[in-house]
């Protein structure tokens, strides 16, 4: 598409004009003519003196194009939760009805277009399908203020310097970053250098120290400790244990240097150091476990390298300039095998290296405790297997300052993950949680690591040699309503109610709860009371991805579990690491229902419409709405570790899902149960959280190599940035039977709240590992209380037929009359109005402990 100004008239470029001619800085367009959102970018705000923090610490700018020019511009933060909730996101058509010019009143010649009032006017993009090279479009600035269109990955807002990735704190975001590049060789004089072991004792010393010849053996993921009144332009921080033939010690890598060089220091790498400065450890900050290195850890300083005062000098040594008689100690490893895994203790360090089977979606956790602004942790479940047990490695990975990997870990490829802990839990398997000091390593990043050779690398690439890919495939999953660890035997409620596992709250604390999600936002926890009504619903043949009518329905109950054709049974031929350079743009699908939601957004204020399909929550008159917390080590702390009540938690994803609408049945009787009291006590309540649909969000796909890209954008959050690739592709629905509406009143009989219950039917379900099996008698009560049907369908073995009809299930649900339960719940926000609601597991008061 022709991309200059005279190719046709610009609704942007009319727009600046005329915002140019009034004397208000003002303009209100009534005319509806839709632009399309290409960039998404975050950052910490401004602090307006004598105003108290606002709730939200951070600002947007969006990036906007008619076709014809582009235009990056300030979201007013009244507008902000459009973003939070995933309702204003890159590849939609926006109509904006209420502009602004902001003018900078601290530097001159520079000022931006602020967006003021909006309307999402599809979900998908009818502009952007006619635009072939967004990244040409001419940028549109306000005359004599040419020169902002140099600073393009730059923020509006005058006082910050660089953009945050969207939805976490811990990723690399922009140009800033300087990539990986090959490191040229260098002539060094290493004849006057310092060990390691003299660091310590010259601590207290002014003289110059000499520099340091060392190797990476360890690497952080980053650390931001941006906040308000903080005068730093990059408030970055990153560890690197390193190493050299007297030891180890930790070096601290400081602000604008962490852009430069974080992601060309990799584990490995030779660093001769000169104006390094050396200070007391922190001793509250998370520490790699090094045990296997068999070399002195020198604890008491560490190395700290500085843009200034000193400006720290770091040479980076090409391997082949390595020289022998440098001794310096080669990377080392604890890899462990799955049969080994039970036997290390809780919290113990480990390396791995997998198959990858499932991958679930992208979520994210709140944290809570630090000083600072909020934040939010994002990561997945994955299970990989390597041949030596009949269980997969059970992974919870977040975010380790790695997008390029954490967003295309997919079925079918090798994954190395060191540095995980071993997490041991009372009626789960054990499973490996990602620490601060994880790395993650998918085929296409192998090549070159120092793990290439272990021997437990080579004897797991020996065995997939012996896999055939048709045979792995039919067991490979992506995406998904998915939670571990499973929910405990039994409901222990301790004296600290913070201690909980899944914390107890009440019925009011839980529509708070709900309202506050943000997007991919997930919470567990546990409400008391009965369960009132169940439904058993049949899920539409589509949902939404292909745009099929919801009035459609295919009963799926007697269906067994698709087949994957037989394209690639070739045996894999590989002797190493496979590298390929396939890879795919993480995203989201697009939906191509194209439902219309016209949100009309007037300053802090929206409409009770609005409000209502963002929460995804139909109350008696009023809105919704929620809030929980999490704990987290102070963020006054120079380092910070996951914090451990975030490594336990059970996590949900999201993307435009289909809400999946109650069918009217023919044989409604069978397939729905009210109690005795319901139909009073509903006229009694005050609000009716009508929530607990099925989402195609809910329900894990099938992996291929066809569909590769399209599953990806699926299960990743939505991207910042928009590419053709990201509405291109599409996926088939998923296969699924159907689901249980259950409606639970609060035990004071004020709050009901509707959830669904989405049970295990076949052993080849991702949420079927390690669940916990006896034998049940298939009643309501059981199945809600194992979270599986019993026996367990086998695809490859028995028939599903052996599984229980709903109505013979629902035959039993009498015994759920006047029973006080514990329920537990999981909370996805998936994106716009479509908030996840599942049960995982319920207890009968009467079974449960206190501590």
């Amino acid at each position: 598409m022709e991309t200059s100004s005279s190719s046709k008239e610009s609704f942007l470029r009319k727009t600046l004009e005329r915002l140019s001619s009034t004397q208000s800085l003002k303009l209100q367009t009534e005319e509806v003519v839709p632009v399309a959102v290409i960039g998404l970018q975050r950052y910490l705000s401004e602090q307006t003196e004598g105003v108290q923090p606002q709730v939200d610490s951070y600002s947007y700018d969006v990036t906007l194009t008619d076709g014809v020019w582009q235009a990056k511009c300030f979201l007013d933060r009244t507008l902000n939760q459009l973003v939070h909730k995933n309702i204003l996101r890159t590849g939609t058509d926006v109509s904006i009805t209420e502009w602004s010019f902001v003018y900078s009143e601290r530097r001159v010649g520079h000022g931006y277009i602020c967006i003021e009032k909006l309307r999402c006017v599809s979900e998908s993009s009818g502009i952007l399908p006619h635009v072939t090279d967004v990244t040409s479009l001419p940028v549109l600035v306000k005359h004599g203020m040419e020169s902002m269109a140099l600073l393009g990955d730059v923020p509006l807002q005058v006082s910050r310097k660089h953009y945050l990735s969207l939805w976490n704190n811990d990723d690399p975001e922009g140009n800033v970053w300087r990539p990986y590049s090959p490191t040229p060789d260098v002539v060094l004089d290493v004849s006057k250098i310092m060990l390691l072991c003299d660091l310590e004792s010259s601590f207290r010393n002014t003289w110059k120290p000499l520099p340091l010849l060392v190797r990476i053996i360890h690497k952080s993921r980053l650390r931001y400790y941006g906040k308000f009144g903080l005068k730093i332009d990059y408030p970055y921080q990153a560890y690197f244990e390193v190493a050299d033939q007297s030891g180890t010690m930790s070096l601290v890598l400081w602000n604008e240097l962490c852009p430069e060089f974080y992601q060309r220091l990799n584990t490995g790498t030779v660093l001769y150091l000169q104006n390094y400065t050396l200070k007391q450890s922190y001793s509250n900050r998370s520490h790699p476990q090094m045990d296997h290195h068999r070399m002195k850890n020198f604890s008491s300083v560490e190395i700290c390298l500085n843009p200034r005062n000193p400006a720290s000098v770091v040479t980076m040594v090409s391997p082949k300039s390595v020289l022998p008689q440098w001794r310096l100690p080669d990377v080392s490893y604890q890899f462990t095998t799955r049969s080994e895994l039970q036997s290390l203790g809780n919290n113990s360090a480990c390396d791995v290296i997998g198959l990858v089977t499932f991958v679930g979606r992208v979520e994210r956790v709140r944290s809570k405790g630090n000083k600072g602004p909020e934040k939010y942790w994002t990561y997945r479940w994955v299970h990989a297997i390597d041949g030596t047990s009949n269980h997969p490695f059970i992974l919870e990975i977040f975010s380790s300052s790695q997008p390029e990997v954490f967003n295309h870990v997919c079925p079918m490829t090798y994954l190395v993950c060191t540095q995980m802990r071993v997490c041991h839990v009372e009626g789960s398997l054990p499973y490996l949680t990602s620490s601060c000091e994880t790395e993650m390593f998918i085929t296409g990043y192998h090549k070159g690591q120092p793990y290439v050779t272990d021997p437990r690398v080579k004897s797991f690439i020996q065995w997939t040699k012996t896999l055939k890919d048709n045979v792995v495939l039919q067991k490979t999953r992506v995406g998904g309503h998915y939670c571990y660890p499973h929910a405990p035997r039994t409901f222990t409620q301790p004296v600290a109610h913070n201690s909980a596992q899944v914390p107890l709250v009440a019925a009011a604390d839980l529509k708070r709860e709900l309202e506050s999600l943000q997007y991919r936002e997930h919470k567990r926890l546990a409400i008391q009371g009965q369960i009132m009504a169940v439904r058993y619903l049949k899920c539409p043949k589509n949902t939404g991805l292909q745009g099929m009518d919801k009035e459609q329905v295919l009963d799926l109950s007697n269906m067994p579990e698709e087949t994957v054709p037989d394209t690639q049974s070739n045996q894999r031929e590989v002797a190493e690491l496979p590298e390929t350079s396939e890879t795919s743009h993480s995203g989201e699908k697009l939906s191509a229902s194209k439902r219309k939601r016209k949100l009309e957004i007037s300053g802090a204020q929206l409409s009770c419409v609005t409000r209502a399909k963002m929460q995804t929550i139909r109350t008696a008159g009023r809105d919704a709405s929620a809030d929980r917390q999490e704990e987290e080590e102070e963020g006054k702390s120079e380092s910070e570790e996951l914090p451990a009540e975030e490594c336990g938690l059970q996590q949900p994803n999201s993307n435009q899902g289909t809400f999946v609408a109650p069918q009217v049945n023919s044989d409604h009787d069978r397939l729905s149960w009210e109690s005795n009291g319901w139909s009073r006590q509903r006229q009694e309540v005050s609000e009716h959280l009508c929530q607990g649909g099925l989402y195609q969000q809910s329900v894990s796909q099938r992996f291929t190599f066809e569909q590769k890209s399209a599953l990806l954008q699926w299960s990743n959050l939505h991207p910042s940035q928009w590419t053709p690739e990201h509405c291109t592709d599409t996926i088939p629905p998923a296969v699924c039977p159907g689901y249980y509406q259950t409606t639970i009143l609060g035990i004071n009989k004020q709050i009901a709240v509707d959830a669904a219950f989405f049970p295990v039917a076949w052993s080849e379900d991702p949420r079927a590992v390690g669940l916990p099996q006896e034998p049940h008698g298939n009643t309501m009560l059981s199945c809600l209380s194992s979270g599986f049907l019993c026996p367990l369908s086998d695809p490859g073995g028995q028939s599903d037929a052996a599984l229980p009809q709903p109505e013979e299930i629902l035959a039993s649900v009498k015994e759920l009359e006047d029973t006080h339960l514990v329920c537990v719940l999981n909370l996805c926000h998936l994106s716009g109005d479509d908030v996840e609601v599942v049960i995982q597991k319920v207890y009968r008061v009467t079974d449960l402990s206190l501590a």
